[in-house]
């Protein structure tokens, strides 16, 4: 449970004032950002369901897919039911500790989502580079380590973010051009130098997810590399199979958050309206998409949502 501590200048309430210049569009925006959340919802429960009643998928790929199916369920819902709020019943105002609570778990998951990502990354290094030695090397210990560990470097990473605004005045506007919290935006409106905010809310997180991403490549590289060694093209194509599903849901999260923080830093010419959508596009995008790429590139995956439906309807 976090606990904030609120000082007389920041015990009031922020407005989120939703896409600005797009208020009159607000209704009709909702409606395609309701549908892709509800997908993603549907979905997420759907996969975590799977794994969770059915043996044959209790392997560490699978597990560490449902951490990543929890963690973009609570990415969504953090931004998107208040975002449909603000377009659809003009709810705009909220508490300055339920902003640094929205704040928190928005950056927490985008950050855990990424060293998640990475741990998949190192097992498809470990199922291909050493097979044998697989069910030895991640077993369930090893991976409840791994969760524990990248969870708390993602909780130590960005629960900073939260003490660095709640030390920070807020005597002029307490209007958020957005529709959800975030820490640098949260910051600006502050009378007080934010030099610290910037450096630590931006280069901390993305040189964190940068690490990542090289730790990624490099896990990519050596596995192609033992890949294309194979000697039969059976055994080459059924193991890029295996990880093709991982590898569209890898630049389905990089590629749009990439683009976001340079759009941010570099693109001033770009409207500010765009920067909000994609910033909620980012949220609900990939964890939509998500369980619908494992659903169809992953076989066992497949014949289980198969299944289950045709039981549901045998007619």
């Amino acid at each position: 449970m976090i606990i904030f501590n609120l000082s007389s200048y920041n015990s009031g309430s922020f407005i989120l004032v939703g896409i600005p210049g797009l208020e009159q569009f607000h209704m009709w925006i909702g409606i395609p950002f309701c549908a892709i959340y509800i997908v993603a919802l549907v979905g997420n429960c759907i996969l975590l369901y799977l794994i969770a009643v059915e043996h044959s998928l209790h392997e560490p790929m699978f597990f560490f897919l449902s951490m990543l199916a929890m963690t973009d369920l609570i990415l969504s819902t953090a931004g998107m039911p208040k975002a449909l709020s603000i377009f659809w019943l003009g709810a705009r105002e909220i508490s300055f500790a339920g902003c640094l609570t929205q704040m928190f778990f928005l950056h927490f998951t985008f950050v855990l989502d990424s060293a998640i990502m990475m741990s998949m990354a190192f097992d498809r290094y470990v199922a291909i580079c050493s097979p044998l030695r697989y069910t030895t090397i991640l077993t369930p210990k090893t991976i409840i380590k791994i969760i524990v560990a990248i969870s708390f470097r993602s909780f130590c990473i960005i629960l900073p973010d939260v003490f660095l605004v709640t030390r920070l005045p807020f005597c002029r506007t307490h209007i958020i051009p957005h529709t959800y919290c975030e820490h640098i935006g949260v910051a600006r409106l502050a009378c007080a130098d934010i030099s610290i905010n910037i450096w630590y809310g931006f280069c901390v997180p993305v040189m964190t997810v940068l690490s990542d991403v090289i730790l990624i490549v490099i896990s990519y590289i050596i596995i192609l590399c033992a890949v294309f060694r194979l000697s039969s093209r059976e055994a080459r194509q059924k193991a890029l199979g295996t990880c093709g599903s991982h590898v569209c849901v890898i630049l389905m999260f990089y590629i749009p958050g990439f683009f976001t923080i340079l759009a941010h830093r570099f693109g001033h010419n770009v409207s500010h309206s765009f920067h909000i959508i994609f910033a909620d596009i980012c949220i609900v995008i990939p964890p939509a998409l998500n369980p619908i790429v494992y659903g169809v590139k992953t076989k066992q995956i497949r014949d289980k949502v198969i299944y289950l439906f045709s039981m549901k309807n045998p007619g």
